[in-house]
């Protein structure tokens, strides 16, 4: 939807079949795994987000695994030419704050993936064994996935550690909570990622900046709602 709008290439499903290559230490290219062909690509991307919202609403398996296996699946179709891993990363950012882990709002998940490539691949790769089949295991994959996302929190938690300890850390901490909020929100969504600071404190964190001029209340109540304006 967003490539429509500038002269790239890009936004539509791959219209050629593609592979995904291994380049080893001296330049030599390897196909790795062969995903779904561009023929069946549109059909396949259809019946994916149909299983997902499926199991999403039957609440029957944790969402990180239903996640992951969404990743995966979307790794192993490999629907466009091109940037299929960062958009990979990036679905599965949108997914996991839709469920409710909000933490990529302030470690970047994206960065412990780069640190950790070829861990990252080679959990791709041995969960994608006998995808095509139906007989792959998830389970290198999930291991990988919920690696990162508590290597994530620690890294969180860490921080908060840090700047928790200083007088008047915590209303620093609201502070740099709004600045990764939507430009709109309200107190409970503040809250949600402030675990552990009173209401109180978050009410006199919003007072300071809005005498500093940085928001705005556009309501009355405990459900107005808030919006940055700097």
């Amino acid at each position: 939807m967003m490539y429509e709008y500038t002269g790239e290439k890009a936004g539509n499903w791959k219209r050629r079949d593609n592979a995904i290559l291994e380049v080893r230490p001296d330049g030599e290219r390897v196909v790795r795994f062969r995903p779904a062909s561009a023929l069946a690509t549109p059909k396949f991307m259809t019946r994916l987000v149909q299983l997902f919202e499926q199991e999403q609403s039957a609440r029957k398996t944790d969402p990180l695994v239903l996640i992951a296996a969404f990743v995966l699946d979307f790794e192993c179709i490999h629907p466009f030419a091109d940037g299929n891993g960062r958009l990979g990363r990036l679905l599965a950012l949108l997914l996991l704050y839709q469920a409710g882990f909000g933490v990529g709002r302030y470690i970047s998940l994206e960065r412990i993936v780069e640190q950790s490539k070829e861990t990252y691949y080679e959990a791709l790769h041995d969960s994608s064994e006998g995808w095509h089949e139906g007989r792959h295991n998830l389970r290198p994959w999930l291991e990988y996935f919920l690696g990162t996302l508590i290597a994530a929190y620690k890294e969180f938690e860490a921080r908060v550690g840090t700047i928790a300890s200083a007088k008047g850390a915590k209303r620093e901490l609201v502070r740099n909570a709004i600045v990764h909020l939507l430009p709109r929100f309200t107190i409970g969504e503040l809250a949600d990622v402030c675990k552990g600071i009173s209401r109180r404190t978050l009410v006199r964190a919003l007072h300071d900046l809005r005498v500093e001029g940085r928001v705005r209340c556009l309501g009355k109540g405990p459900d107005a709602q808030w919006e940055r304006t700097s």
